[in-house]
């Protein structure tokens, strides 16, 4: 029977590392991107820009009580 190897110690090999800065670099560019339309969108308005998303309005029902 072939034992499980432990590589809990082992420090991550470089395409590991690579893989994980590249994430990051890629994670950086959406968040530029969504911001970049976002003031392409709303250019000339003069309320400023949020890089945020409004969240769902309550439903009818739950006003009336």
């Amino acid at each position: 029977m072939a034992m499980a190897h432990d590589n809990s110690n082992k420090a991550p090999s470089d395409a590991v590392k690579s893989l994980k800065e590249e994430k990051k670099v890629q994670r950086r560019t959406d968040a530029e991107s969504e911001l970049d339309e976002a003031l392409e969108d709303t250019f000339p308005a003069s309320d400023p820009v949020s890089a945020t998303r409004p969240g769902n309005a309550p439903d009818d029902d739950k006003r009336k009580s």
